[in-house]
Formats: C-alpha cells, structure tokens, sequence
C-alpha cells in the first residue's frame, strides 16, 4: 500500500501522520484499530491476521 493510501486511512482514526515513516504509521492504524501492532516485526508468519490490509508488505 502507498504511502498517501496509509495517511488516507491514517486521517480517519484521527492519526497525525506528518512525517513518521510507513512501518510507525501502520502500527498506529493497528493500533486504532485495537489489533495487534505487529506490522514489520517478523510475525507475518505466525500473526494470524491473514486478511490484514498490510500483509504483503509486512516482512
């Protein structure tokens, strides 16, 4: 997902996007969103989350 579609939803959960960088801004949507702040740790295998809208870009 690019990053204006991040800060596009980022905008609805009232997040203040500025300059944080994709990995910080997705774990603040998940955060938001009460789900897991998994996004980028290594857990993409393991989370659970298989219809999470970042799984193919989380490593």
């Amino acid at each position: 997902m690019k990053i204006d579609e991040l800060k596009e939803i980022a905008k609805q959960h009232n997040i203040k996007a500025g300059k944080m960088k994709k990995a910080d801004l997705v774990r603040a949507i998940q955060d938001a969103e009460r789900n897991e702040m998994c996004f980028g740790t290594g857990k993409a295998d393991s989370c659970g989350q298989d219809a999470c809208l970042w799984r193919e870009d989380c490593v």
